[in-house]
């Protein structure tokens, strides 16, 4: 436990580093704190921090700065968010997240985290059946069919098939009308089960097309990206990765990747409000320089993905919680009210 002045110290420490980026010393950090104290009692006051794990000093510097374990307790103790820091997100209009297309939500609600952010922004993409509610056909050169499966949220997939006779547009019309008719609204694996007994009122070849396009179809919605990312480039200008580039590339393998972050946001998706990982403590994204601030979103008020900001430990994290906060319900708004 720490006494009061202690928790101030600390709180100006984080503060001063997270707005500078520079070792915090015993001079900054009485005159930041405000108070009347001699610089031996700010340097006693100091070394109890360390010894706890809550800062460190660098190896070049006299100064201090914050470990994980600080950070966390500046967070979970110390942070106080002002509304008043953050008017450029309040402005925001709900038609800030606004596209024909779901899928198209979520890509602009990353690139706004990244760019309110000036850090990266990631969205989970939310995990769905592969079900249709239109398919259409379109007849190309070279026996090459154009396939366009839209889903029931609006999301449309084009696939180009190759096939073994040349069809005409009425045929592929007359093989669209009758998967249309008789199996929208089921999951590709269902309508793949009854092509199986249901064509042989088809000719040969309109079967072999409607199979053919239903694997197209399914293969497409498999190839997703489920997670939309935005920003990397942002981490260059960071200098606690600029200055290491063997650190910084394995930032980039992190969002190539994409699976250690699928496992983050499930994590996050598994709570409410904003959650915070810091460092390397949620095991998930084991970088000690990373940090993420998370929050899950809806529609029609179920949880069906998250969104977040990932950025280095030193973040202003007030802010990064309203930026992800107030995406969160844009995102929320914009696929709820999705027709």
């Amino acid at each position: 436990m720490l006494d009061d002045r202690s928790k101030l110290l600390l709180k100006t420490l984080v503060e001063r580093y997270i707005a500078d980026g520079q070792p915090v010393g015993s001079r900054t950090l009485s005159k930041a704190a405000g108070l009347e104290l001699s610089p031996a009692t700010i340097r006693n006051v100091m070394s109890d921090l360390e010894e706890l794990g809550l800062i460190v000093s660098p190896h070049t510097s006299a100064g201090r700065v914050p470990t994980a374990r600080g950070y966390r307790l500046f967070v979970d103790t110390m942070l106080t968010v002002r509304r008043e820091d953050l008017h450029a997100v309040d402005r925001l209009p709900s038609a800030a997240l606004q596209a024909e297309q779901p899928r198209q939500v979520l890509s602009q609600a990353a690139h706004m985290l990244s760019n309110l952010s000036q850090f990266v922004g990631v969205v989970m993409v939310p995990k769905r059946p592969s079900v249709f509610r239109h398919i259409e056909f379109l007849s190309l050169s070279d026996r090459r069919v154009l396939v366009i499966l839209v889903s029931p949220e609006g999301d449309v997939q084009n696939r180009v098939i190759h096939t073994q006779v040349e069809y005409s547009q009425s045929q592929l019309q007359e093989a669209a009308h009758f998967l249309n008719t008789h199996y929208s609204g089921l999951t590709i694996d269902q309508v793949k089960e009854r092509l199986r007994t249901e064509v042989e009122s088809l000719r040969g070849e309109i079967a072999s097309l409607m199979v053919k396009a239903v694997d197209a179809g399914s293969e497409a919605i498999d190839q997703q990206d489920e997670v939309v990312v935005a920003g990397e480039r942002n981490l260059l200008s960071v200098s606690e990765f600029s200055r290491d580039m063997g650190n910084l590339r394995k930032m980039f393998d992190l969002f190539e990747q994409k699976t250690q972050l699928m496992r983050l946001l499930e994590v996050s998706n598994q709570a409410e409000g904003v959650r915070i990982f810091i460092g390397g403590e949620s095991q998930v994204v084991p970088y000690e320089d990373l940090s993420v601030v998370s929050a899950s979103y809806e529609v029609d008020g179920q949880v069906v993905g998250t969104l977040g900001v990932i950025g280095p430990q030193r973040m202003p994290y007030d802010r990064m919680i309203q930026i992800v906060d107030i995406t969160s319900k844009l995102v929320s708004n914009a696929l709820s009210h999705h027709k």
